[in-house]
């Protein structure tokens, strides 16, 4: 078993892991053009034992970007309102994006969408296939595999991305330290149907020693979990069985809702853990395998799409010979801080709905005071679970707008958002403005009178922006990482008016 080699190589991707990370990624370099194989431990097909339950307002505007956003929507139930430690009461339904809700769905919708899109691109996938092994030189990376049947070989490839969760058979084989440690042992999980419903869709919280998440799917099913701290360290391993969930949400919410045929029931723990670098060489790591987050808010899987979506633009132009491979260096340098800031938000999310010190729930009174009254700490906490509130560093003196996430707008074309969908840079000019460019944009025109010209990278963040038409170029900055794009415009003469 052979993989690419000689001058095949240098256009070749190998991503490690068909979890949504590598799959949105893998989708992305395909549609790119690029030859990306992506290697999976497990057979094929996509498991219904899955954890993660809730797409936020920005990962459901990357999926948009890629058009599966809508029939995503069409799996699961759309919320608009969360509870969290029983008297919080966070409202989603004045976000500024298109999807200002959180939904509720299946990971296992998630990956089927992503997968039809990436095999439909053209993307490679060897199943029941794990990496032993990784050497890499100037030239690329040697990947060392070995099948389910026993048989092994390598893979060669120009760069290799390990989206492989977890326990990341690539991040141990560089051998890059993954610190941190245990924050909840021996969560109970299962998808069970209620007899009665919760008063809130969705409730994140506890009583004494037990804590408890319920959200609804949509289909007559409820995603339902609990921790009891006092039960000290059970393996994942040990038996598990509804009855012991039921007694932990009874204690955490004072009833159980009659919770009743489950379709599976699973017990994990959860971990806090971030890698320093994001990129060693030729190798990056993305999602889980980079980063890992307590379950609280929902942001495990959102953190590693959004990973996945700032690098495969980034990865497709390097591959090229569109941009420089310092253009990398920039997906360490903006998505780690969001990780690190995502463990931050997760660990005090859960911390709080467990507080059972005076402290802690002195802390959590005051917090929750404050999110439900003053308006800036509510919309820093709900930019923060959402994904939305993240944005980029600029370099100084850029405008304002430099890295921070677009909104989907209305343009003479269309949406951003459908246009983004080329995976090109949109530059939105006035109208009436002619502009001629590079083959890597796409130019668009704003439907109002706007007369900011505005360079928008293909993951929906601001590139560059100007008040100006003249001509204009991006060279250097994290934005763009030396790779650039240039375009000259002709101011119109006047803005017309509809």
């Amino acid at each position: 078993m052979n993989g690419t080699t000689g001058t095949t190589s240098q256009r070749h991707v190998v991503v490690v892991g068909a979890g949504p990370t590598g799959l949105l990624l893998a989708g992305d370099l395909a549609v790119a053009g690029i030859a990306v194989t992506v290697v999976e431990r497990r057979p094929p097909g996509i498991s219904n034992l899955t954890r993660a339950f809730g797409v936020h307002a920005r990962t459901l505007e990357q999926l948009d970007a890629r058009g599966l956003a809508d029939e995503l929507l069409t799996t699961g139930r759309s919320i608009t309102r969360l509870r969290l430690f029983g008297s919080l009461s966070v409202d989603l339904s004045g976000l500024p994006s298109r999807y200002p809700c959180v939904l509720v769905t299946p990971q296992y919708e998630v990956e089927r969408l992503l997968l039809r899109r990436a095999e439909q691109n053209g993307a490679t996938f060897m199943y029941g296939t794990e990496v032993t092994g990784l050497a890499q030189d100037e030239a690329g990376v040697t990947l060392d595999v070995r099948r389910q049947d026993g048989t092994a070989g390598t893979l060669r490839a120009a760069y290799a991305v390990g989206a492989d969760g977890v326990r990341s058979a690539v991040r141990e084989a560089l051998g890059v330290p993954f610190p941190g440690h245990a924050v909840i042992k021996s969560i109970v999980l299962a998808d069970v149907r209620l007899a009665r419903e919760p008063e809130r869709t969705v409730a994140l919280g506890g009583r004494g020693t037990a804590f408890g998440f319920i959200a609804p799917f949509g289909d007559g099913y409820w995603r339902v979990g609990g921790w009891d701290r006092t039960r000290g360290e059970i393996p994942d391993t040990a038996p598990v069985g509804l009855d012991e969930l039921r007694e932990i949400v009874r204690r955490a919410f004072g009833s159980d809702f009659g919770m009743h045929e489950a379709r599976w029931v699973s017990r994990f723990h959860s971990d806090e853990r971030q890698v320093p670098h994001y990129r060693v060489g030729r190798v990056l790591l993305a999602g889980d395998a980079a980063h890992t987050h307590s379950p609280a808010g929902g942001q495990g899987m959102n953190t590693g799409l959004q990973d996945a979506a700032n690098l495969g633009w980034k990865l497709a132009a390097v591959v090229n010979g569109q941009a420089p491979d310092g253009l990398l260096d920039t997906y360490h340098d903006e998505r780690h801080p969001v990780g690190r800031a995502v463990l931050r938000s997760s660990g005090t999310l859960v911390r709080l709905a467990m507080a059972h010190t005076p402290l802690w729930r002195g802390l959590r009174a005051v917090l929750t005071l404050a999110a439900g009254h003053v308006r800036p700490v509510t919309r820093g906490a709900v930019g923060r679970i959402t994904g939305i509130g993240y944005a980029y560093g600029a370099p100084r003196g850029a405008h304002p707008l430099t890295g921070r996430r677009v909104p989907d707008v209305d343009l003479v074309e269309g949406r951003l958002y459908a246009l983004l969908r080329a995976g090109r840079f949109v530059l939105i000019t006035p109208r009436g403005a002619r502009t001629e460019h590079d083959e890597r944009l796409t130019v668009a025109h704003w439907a109002s009178d706007r007369r900011t010209t505005l360079l928008v990278r293909p993951d929906g963040y601001a590139a560059w922006a100007s008040e100006t038409t003249a001509a204009g170029s991006v060279t250097a900055g994290i934005a763009t990482g030396g790779m650039r794009i240039s375009w000259t415009s002709a101011p119109p003469t006047s803005i017309p008016h509809t």
